[in-house]
């Protein structure tokens, strides 16, 4: 009996702590209502942008497969961009908040001219939009643009360069 006992005693210290202390403080039913906000704010923005969603594991694939896509960086230059990016990406930086009308103080001086001149003249052009995660914004303003701007095949990346990263796919910098 005091052989069973010490066992158990033996094993509930060893899952205390084998556990990280936030698991055990963790409420998963509160976890759940982030994860449907960031879901819904998600769903809703490309509702009002008018663009599609491709998945980390479908853009690495077009990638492969050598489909002729271009890829945008929306995040900043000297502080994200050039030390890491999808390979092949271009930059463009686009705010957080909603960028609902152009503003050249958001866009780092940046018309729309500038942004139609890095999309090129071909409509049909299947363009990927990135920041850094799900929650930014900036890959929905860079998409919505795109849409804006009358391009047609427009598809945001929304988990980003993190997601990326996260999958454990090549990144490229600037040198």
């Amino acid at each position: 009996m005091r052989t069973i006992k010490t066992i158990f005693i033996f094993t509930a210290l060893w899952l205390l702590l084998a556990t990280p202390a936030p698991a055990l403080f963790e409420n998963k039913f509160e976890k759940e209502v982030e994860n449907e906000k960031a879901a819904v704010k998600l769903l809703r923005e490309v509702q009002r942008g008018g663009y599609g969603v491709v998945t980390t594991e479908e853009l690495k694939k077009w990638i492969d497969s050598g489909k002729e896509l271009l890829i945008i960086d929306t995040m900043p230059y000297d502080a994200s961009y050039k030390k890491s990016h999808i390979p092949g990406a271009g930059q463009f930086l686009f705010p957080i908040p909603e960028m609902e009308t152009w503003d050249t103080k958001e866009t780092n001086g940046k018309t729309k001219d500038d942004y139609v001149k890095l999309l090129g003249p071909d409509k049909d052009r299947t363009i990927v939009v990135y920041c850094g995660f799900v929650k930014c914004t900036r890959s929905h303003n860079g998409a919505a643009w795109a849409k804006k701007l009358g391009y047609r095949n427009v598809f945001r990346h929304p988990g980003g360069i993190f997601a990326w990263k996260g999958a454990g796919f090549p990144t490229e910098g600037v040198k």
